[in-house]
């Protein structure tokens, strides 16, 4: 996976959201500065926490992955 291109998706799915990243971290169960990591890249979600994150986001996670644009 692009790491750079999951973070920039994921901020921006984030967003469009209305939701900040502490709201992101109680609803997949983690603590804020968890979430944080996968935004900046500096830790990678496991794919139980990335099909949390797609369900949450409403989104694939093909496209949180870049694999699609939608």
């Amino acid at each position: 996976m692009e790491m750079k291109l999951f973070c920039e998706r994921l901020k921006e799915m984030r967003k469009l959201c209305n939701y900040t990243q502490r709201d992101m971290a109680a609803m997949l169960g983690i603590k804020q500065p968890s979430y944080a990591r996968y935004e900046n890249g500096t830790s990678e979600p496991t794919l139980e926490c990335l099909a949390h994150i797609a369900v949450i986001l409403d989104c694939s996670t093909d496209h949180l992955l870049g694999l699609k644009d939608y």
